[in-house]
């Protein structure tokens, strides 16, 4: 089974750690769905501890922090992933990204190549239990501008991060021919360009209304075929506005343009 973890690109996706997570839960409880919902909620709340941690230490703004930390909690689009079993990697995956960070907080204050192999082995199995953290080296090197505040050259910091950017591109290969394998990724003559580029703007402003106001969630948001000129063009002014915004109380506020541009960034992978 082991074994079958590490070489199968079972239900369109390659990610063994997750696989394993499930495995040990039948082997302890059999399939008594309420003690693996009980691992998913543990998992979550062992979340929620790390970000409460992480940002007080990188900020050193306790009840900020607290706050961020609480409202992570009970979200209710985080509370899908506890609820639905299935999603065991979203949490775990969580886990492994806040690792990753924590591990990277005590490199970056005092590197080394031990702290920097433990950065590595963290993400490495972040990407393993699920492939969206292939953008985390990107979010590290916002985070090197604030609020770590590493005063070294931007071509330098980049170039340090060269081995993690090598983990997301051989995870970005193996999920491609994942989802090869199983005809999940559609063609351009199903899905035009044109149409996926009006959803991605169109998506990015629709999870930000998710996030203030999480009404009519679902496992499923299919693309839609009839999206109007008006939904896009309002989507789009709503995504430069708040860039505007954020660049333009970058020196007074950084907090802004680094957590605008993390949105951004992590949801690339997903976007269509």
């Amino acid at each position: 089974n082991v074994r079958w973890a590490f070489t199968s690109f079972h239900a369109t996706n390659w990610h063994p750690i997750t696989w394993l997570s499930h495995m040990l839960d039948c082997q302890l409880y059999g399939l008594d769905a309420g003690r693996h919902h009980l691992t998913n909620l543990g998992l979550h709340m062992a979340n929620v501890v790390l970000m409460f941690l992480l940002l007080g230490r990188m900020t050193g703004e306790i009840w900020a922090s607290a706050f961020v930390a609480a409202l992570f909690a009970v979200h209710p689009l985080n509370a899908e992933s506890i609820a639905w079993v299935a999603e065991r990697k979203n949490v775990l995956s969580t886990l492994f990204w806040l690792l990753t960070m924590w591990v990277y907080i005590y490199y970056a204050r005092r590197p080394s190549p031990i702290r920097y192999s433990c950065v590595m082995v963290c993400l490495a199995l972040g990407l393993m239990a699920k492939p969206m953290l292939v953008t985390l080296p990107g979010v590290l090197l916002l985070f090197d501008y604030w609020p770590l505040n590493r005063q070294s050259p931007f071509f330098k910091l980049l170039f340090e991060k060269i081995p993690l950017f090598s983990l997301s591109i051989l995870s970005s290969y193996l999920t491609i021919l994942a989802q090869k394998s199983s005809g999940a990724m559609a063609s351009l003559d199903m899905l035009p360009l044109s149409l996926r580029m009006a959803n991605a703007v169109v998506s990015y402003a629709h999870y930000i209304k998710m996030l203030a106001w999480p009404i009519h969630p679902a496992f499923f948001y299919p693309i839609s075929e009839t999206l109007t000129l008006f939904q896009v063009a309002l989507s789009g002014l709503t995504l430069v506005g708040i860039t505007i915004f954020c660049f333009s109380t970058v020196k007074k506020h950084p907090y802004f343009i680094v957590g605008w541009l993390w949105y951004i960034v992590t949801l690339v992978p997903v976007i269509g």
